[in-house]
């Protein structure tokens, strides 16, 4: 089992407590990492280390900050296979996905690399002999609090803009994924241009070491990603201070499935993004509103794509499915299927948990209500939860009763309709006959209870911008 350090100012360390925290391979329960449990003085540490450095890293010319984030990026393509493997390990990614997460990742710092420079500045025309325009400066220190579902490339997503545009990072990895945030700190390590103090990496729990970034007072910004309850009490924290906060929380996304929807093209989309991943994704379905004509089709073909899931071993090629990121994480997920039966609902297919390891087989509820426990909430696991409408049903309110807003899916054969239900869809992002999320587009976060402000895309990068107005007056 190995020992990991945390990495701050460019040094390895322990946790001033010395107390540790050993990470579990969800495959089989069996113990992967020991790794340091920081406290508030290890966070003051981090965060010192990062203000020492912001001045100098902030103040290079953009051009020298994108050849290190180049560098990052060649070096994760360098060390991809021994990430995935690691990914596969801590938190049961099949082998094929984590290597294509870690190119992802790879591909997230270049993107960042190349779009600050078009970002940082943009001239107001003003009458007179004066020039008015407005610059971009970095926030300056930001912690990161990183979610335990994607690991890795939500480690790129929030550092890789960031650093671009000049800030110095903290970043808190999820604890039960210390192994892979700390390898992801051995590899920054190795990046030429990059300073000591530009990325600090201290591993612990959120209560220890996230609520401390959060209330830091050298801390500018948080940005985080989980549940909305942790969220809420993130900004808590955060509130003293009047901290700039981008989150992206939860979420329950709904999908429209219509009478003329093609199921087959609908089935390709949803049903992979039901079970990638164990379902343990933000943009994944929620719940799905299906039309009573092709009901039937939709829950038949469902089954049929769910049996051809293949479970195990995450470092098995053949696998397609790993198991839930925790124990915790599967008892909750198998609650939500037990609470539904209860409730009425019928299990089409699945529904199995094992003893050894996280695992829970791909399930399929079908004949489910809207006023289904499982239907409300955010089920984050390998279960489609599906709801039979007629003509006449106003589900575009049953998809707005929801306090969450991440994300909605729309399947029709109407392109008119689609659009028309953009606007009604009270969400952050709306995918119509598609699921698409590139490096270029900003993702839907700012409704409800789903978060505030944006990732991805200029949008995103602009958040870990302020903008100060200039105005100089040139005349006599």
């Amino acid at each position: 089992m190995k020992e990991y350090k945390m990495y701050i100012g460019g040094r390895w360390e322990d946790a001033a407590s010395g107390e540790v925290i050993t990470t579990l391979n969800p495959s089989t329960g069996e113990p992967v990492c020991r790794a340091p449990s920081a406290g508030p003085a290890d966070a003051d540490r981090a965060v010192r280390a990062a203000r020492a450095t912001f001045p100098a890293w902030s103040g290079l010319p953009q051009a020298e900050r994108n050849k290190a984030l180049f560098r990052i990026a060649a070096l994760i393509r360098e060390h991809a296979h021994e990430m995935a493997l690691l990914e596969g390990l801590e938190h049961g990614t099949p082998y094929r996905d984590a290597f294509g997460v870690c190119m992802g990742a790879a591909e997230k710092f270049e993107w960042s690399a190349n779009a600050a420079s078009g970002l940082m500045g943009e001239q107001i025309p003003v009458p007179g002999e004066r020039l008015s325009y407005v610059k971009r400066e970095p926030v300056g220190v930001v912690g990161f609090i990183i979610p335990w579902n994607l690991p890795t490339i939500m480690t790129a997503v929030k550092l890789a803009p960031a650093l671009a545009v000049g800030n110095t990072c903290v970043l808190k990895p999820p604890s039960i994924n210390s192994a892979i945030g700390l390898h992801f700190a051995e590899v920054l390590s190795k990046a030429e241009g990059l300073p000591p103090g530009a990325v600090n990496v201290i591993t612990g729990s959120g209560a220890g070491v996230g609520a401390a970034l959060a209330a830091h007072p050298g801390v500018d910004m948080i940005g985080f990603t989980g549940s909305s309850e942790t969220g809420k009490s993130i900004l808590a924290s955060a509130a003293p201070t009047v901290k700039k906060c981008v989150m992206e929380l939860g979420g329950n996304n709904p999908v429209l499935v219509f009478a003329d929807a093609d199921i087959d093209a609908a089935l390709k989309v949803l049903a992979w993004r039901q079970f990638n991943n164990s379902g343990q994704h933000c943009s994944g379905p929620g719940r799905y509103y299906v039309h009573e004509a092709v009901y039937d089709e939709f829950v038949e073909k469902f089954v049929l794509y769910a049996k051809t899931v293949k479970v195990g071993d995450p470092e098995d090629e053949a696998t397609t499915m790993g198991p839930l990121v925790s124990r915790e994480h599967q008892s909750k997920v198998a609650g939500y299927i037990e609470s539904a039966l209860k409730e009425g609902a019928r299990l089409a297919f699945g529904g199995e948990v094992s003893e050894k390891g996280f695992f829970i087989a791909p399930t399929v509820l079908a004949d489910c209500r809207h006023d289904m426990q499982a239907a409300r909430d955010e089920i984050f696991g390998p279960v489609a939860v599906i709801i039979k409408y007629k003509e006449g049903d106003d589900i575009v309110s049953l998809a707005n009763d929801s306090r969450y807003g991440l994300c909605a899916h729309v399947w029709t054969r109407d392109i008119s309709r689609g659009l028309k239900l953009v606007d009604r869809l009270h969400v952050g992002a709306v995918f119509v006959n598609c699921q698409m999320l590139s490096n270029e587009q900003p993702w839907g976060t700012s409704v409800k209870e789903s978060g505030i402000g944006k990732e991805g895309g200029l949008y995103g990068m602009a958040e870990f911008t302020d903008q100060k107005l200039v105005c100089v007056h040139y005349g006599e």
